[in-house]
């Protein structure tokens, strides 16, 4: 191992990274849920301040994880569905091997 990263890999880093914060998960559970909502919308779920929230909206966005358009007064956000399935796919093929059916096998042996 090199101890260096390639820029996937960084941006798969950097999405764990963000997904790994309890609130930003919740987040991401409930764009998931509504399809588009205002930062509003998130603030009435969560116990926290809107500032905190946008921050944490902020970090998702940084991710590539979720979208924000300004709708006036407002920002609407959703899930960004190209960085989502470039981070399932690259959670699939992650660690090659690791879930096969057969590495189960030769584990079980």
């Amino acid at each position: 191992m090199s101890g260096r990263l390639n820029s996937d890999q960084k941006r798969l880093a950097r999405m764990l990274k963000a997904l790994g914060n309890p609130i930003r998960f919740q987040i991401m559970e409930h764009l998931a849920s509504h399809q588009t909502c205002i930062t509003n919308d998130i603030v009435h779920v969560l116990p926290l301040a809107q500032s905190t929230v946008s921050q944490h909206l902020k970090v998702l966005r940084e991710a590539g994880l979720i979208r924000g358009e300004i709708e006036g007064p407002a920002t609407c956000y959703c899930l960004d569905s190209e960085g989502i399935q470039w981070l399932k796919d690259q959670i699939g093929s992650w660690l090659p091997g690791c879930c096969s059916s057969e590495s189960q096998l030769i584990q079980l042996k």
